[in-house]
C-alpha cells in the first residue's frame, strides 16, 4: 500500500483560503459600514476582528441550533440571526457600534454582498 504524499499542499492551500474568506469577509464589512446608517466600525484590525467574531459566532449557533445564519440563506430564521449576530458583535469587538436598526440594514446588506460575492460570510 503506497501512501500519497500529495495532501500536503491541500492543507496549505486550505489554509490560503480561509486566510483569503476572512480578508472578503472584512472587506464586505467595510462596504457594509460605508452604506449601512447604524452600522459602524472603525480601523484595520476591528474590521479583521469583526470578521472573526461574526463567523465565530456563526459556527457556535450554527453547531448549538443547527440554524445557518446566512442572511438569505436560510430564509427569515437565517435573517434573524444573522441581525442578532451583529448586533451582539458589537460587544466584542472594539470601534464598532450597531443600533438594531443597523443590525437588521446590515443583514440585508450583507445578505446581498454574499450573493454578489458568493463566499460564506455569515
Amino acid at each position: 500500500m503506497a501512501y500519497n504524499n500529495d495532501n500536503k499542499g491541500e492543507n496549505g492551500s486550505s489554509f490560503l483560503r480561509w486566510i483569503g474568506r476572512f480578508l472578503l469577509v472584512a472587506v464586505i464589512l467595510m462596504i457594509t459600514s460605508f452604506f449601512t446608517p447604524g452600522f459602524t466600525i472603525y480601523g484595520t484590525w476591528s474590521f479583521l476582528l469583526a470578521a472573526v467574531v461574526i463567523s465565530g459566532l456563526d459556527y457556535l449557533i450554527e453547531l448549538v441550533m443547527g440554524v445557518d445564519a446566512s442572511p438569505f440563506g436560510k430564509g427569515i430564521k437565517g435573517f434573524v440571526v444573522a441581525a442578532i449576530i451583529i448586533y451582539f458583535a458589537q460587544f466584542l469587538v472594539p470601534n464598532m457600534g450597531v443600533s438594531i436598526i443597523g443590525a437588521i440594514l446590515a443583514a440585508v446588506v450583507i445578505g446581498i454582498l454574499d450573493a454578489i460575492f458568493p463566499v460564506r460570510a455569515m
